[in-house]
Formats: structure tokens, sequence, C-alpha cells
């Protein structure tokens, strides 16, 4: 499972923070239409990610 200290977690999150920014500075009608596609993205990386099953009986 993948934690924050990975190379790869602090770039996706700035990466993420940044296209969100970009987004807030959109004019409002397009806000909806660039968040659902971040959504869809995340989505389906989530979707895609290995599962730990050792985790998954855990509350």
């Amino acid at each position: 499972m993948a934690s924050m200290s990975d190379s790869a977690a602090p770039d996706a999150s700035t990466d993420l923070l940044d296209r969100l920014r970009l987004i807030e500075e959109q004019p409002l009608d397009a806000r909806a239409d660039a968040y659902a596609a971040v959504h869809d993205e995340l989505a389906q990386r989530l979707a895609s990610a290995p599962t730990d099953s050792s985790t998954a009986s855990r509350p």
C-alpha cells in the first residue's frame, strides 16, 4: 500500500492542488465540468488501485 512518504505521493498531491487552483480561477459555469473530470479521474484511479486484503476486514 502506498504511503505519503512514497516519492510519487508529494508530486501527485502538488499536481492535484495546482489543478484545483486552476479550476477555481475558471468562470463558474466551467468549474462543474472541470470538477467532474477530476472526480472521474480520481474514481478511475481508485477503482484500478491494488487492494490490500489484510486491511479489508478492519473497521
